[in-house]
């Protein structure tokens, strides 16, 4: 390979300075990095890092989700296979391997711990303690991926526990996962060894596990968005605050990814330094990745951007590579066979019925939460019609189901307020973690509907009314489409336009929906076994009854 000249204004992120620059490239590597007198224009830094991502969210493949985001400046991600693992165990985690090893993006996968993520809803595999260290001693498996089950940890449950102990053998990071854990409890989950948490909703939540040596990660993604809540760290935290997505819907992949985190940041009048460690540096460090930081002797990762203001991307180099160069993707599709895990043929409608008690005063009913993936606990009196409790239109009380499609199964059923469906339904098999059939709705006919629709073409999402039925089949366990993020994000936007127009009020109602099946977030929730409560950390009945 020839060498390569660059001219730019090179960002010293952490010499905190600012100066022109020749950056000499020779075979993929920085080999000389030299002050120069030059005239320049734009900027070159450190590509971007999501620093907490599952790319199955994308619903796309890890080769179609790197070439979206490259266009925003985005060279790696910290990327958290438990998806599709919780569908296909260890052959998934395999298959996005595979896959993200065709293209120069740098994909860091990690080695899924909660799979499945609870005893109390059926996954389609189990990933034990063999599979978690078989896993962490491969090189392309970078870290243990994020630790859902706090209690398991704080009991020092015997599984749980070994999984750790593989991960701190191996000289690997160990990710949290522990919304609204504090005081003792969180010093206690902290002390095992766990190094990060993406999950903080609150400043105070936040400062406290700061203060007890964790990494935060500030997450905006198309469902939870606690980025307003939390920014305000990077003033007094700039090397142990990290930016990530978590869950990133195709339709915002496409218009941003982590470049919007920066522009939000400074445009805040956070130094712009101290914005671009959390997004690019800090990473890199903690994860020990193998993206470079524009030093000699690093891979040639950057980014050049005409400004430190909008962050407009010029140019996105890999390697030495340029795979983004004046808005076009310089990385090809490559198609790839689908891996999936379906078990069920057809739908009984009559098991979506919910027959009253006698005396019947109240239920549980699911308060989501827009921007948010914690739930409330709300008790409130039923619509009830010849014995049968349905959904309750005026007061925004909505019937929502979980179909276990792994095999036939009784239907688990709830009712969940803030979907604001007015008719019709909405359904799909992105449903974290365990990926059943996750479904809400206002007549039963279109909730079966949608659910039929789905096993039809073994994974997708739905929307079904009167006017139209509506598909974006999602091949690749159930999650996944073998198409361009540009043809899934059209696709999907088709889908969530005809939800609202259903009355759907959600910033994302598909995001929304498929949180409604994770136990491990608080207050509660359906699997596919049945309503429950984080506060009992059990199942709890959905007809009230006092005692």
């Amino acid at each position: 390979m020839s060498v390569q000249l660059y001219y730019h204004h090179l960002v010293d992120i952490e010499g905190k300075r600012i100066y022109p620059a020749e950056i000499k490239v020779e075979e993929g590597k920085i080999v000389e990095v030299q002050e120069t007198n030059w005239p320049c224009t734009d900027y070159v830094l450190p590509g971007f890092i999501d620093a907490h991502v599952h790319i199955e969210s994308s619903m796309l493949l890890p080769v179609e989700f790197a070439r979206a985001a490259v266009q925003f400046g985005t060279v790696a991600t910290i990327s958290d296979p438990h998806e599709i693992a919780n569908v296909c165990g260890i052959n998934g985690v395999l298959y996005m391997l595979d896959n993200a090893a065709q293209t120069p993006f740098k994909f860091h996968f990690g080695a899924p711990s909660c799979v499945p993520a609870t005893q109390f809803e059926t996954a389609g595999a189990t990933i034990g303690p063999r599979e978690v260290n078989e896993l962490l001693c491969r090189p392309d498996i970078y870290y243990l991926s994020e630790m859902m089950n706090y209690p398991g940890v704080l009991m020092k449950d015997e599984e749980v526990m070994q999984k750790i102990d593989f991960a701190k053998k191996a000289g690997k990071p160990i990710d949290g996962h522990a919304p609204g854990l504090m005081g003792e409890d969180a010093l206690r989950y902290i002390s095992a060894g766990i190094t990060t948490d993406h999950e903080c909703f609150t400043i105070e939540e936040a400062l406290g596990k700061l203060k007890a040596g964790m990494k935060i990660l500030i997450r905006e993604g198309s469902a939870a968005r606690n980025f307003d809540a939390l920014i305000d760290l990077l003033h007094e935290y700039e090397n142990d605050i990290m930016f990530c997505c978590d869950d990133k819907h195709p339709d915002e992949l496409v218009l941003h990814h982590i470049n919007q985190h920066v522009i939000r940041a400074v445009a805040r009048g956070i130094d712009v330094f101290k914005v671009l460690k959390a997004a690019c540096i800090n990473p890199v460090k903690h994860y020990k990745m193998r993206s470079g930081l524009l030093n000699p002797g690093d891979p040639a990762d950057f980014i050049v951007v005409k400004d430190l203001k909008n962050f407009e991307v010029v140019q996105t180099v890999i390697d030495g590579q340029a795979v983004f160069n004046q808005g076009k993707v310089q990385m090809p599709s490559i198609t790839h066979h689908p891996i999936n895990q379906f078990g069920i043929t057809s739908f009984d409608a009559e098991t979506l019925q919910v027959h009253t008690k006698e005396g019947l005063h109240q239920i549980h009913v699911i308060q989501a939460l827009d921007g948010q993936l914690i739930t409330n606990d709300l008790l409130l009196p039923p619509k009830v019609n010849e014995g049968l409790i349905i959904s309750d239109t005026e007061n925004d009380i909505l019937k929502m189901v979980v179909v276990n499609r792994y095999h036939e199964a009784p239907t688990a059923k709830a009712f969940v307020k803030n979907f604001q469906l007015k008719k019709g339904a909405i359904a799909s098999t992105v449903a974290h973690d365990s990926h059943n059939i996750i479904a809400v709705g206002v007549e039963d006919q279109y909730l079966a509907k949608a659910i039929d629709l789905l096993i039809k073409h073994q994974g997708g999402i739905a929307v079904c009314s009167d006017e139209q039925d509506l598909i974006l089949p999602l091949p690749v366990a159930g999650l996944m489409s073998l198409q361009t993020a540009d043809e899934v994000a059209r696709a999907y936007t088709q889908l969530h336009e005809a939800a609202c127009q259903l009355g759907s009020t959600l910033r994302a109602p598909f995001m929304t929906l498929s949180f409604m099946a994770l136990l491990v977030i608080p207050e509660l929730k359906l699997s596919d076994k049945g309503l429950f409560s984080s506060k009992i950390f059990n199942f709890t009945p959905l007809q009230f009854e006092q005692h």
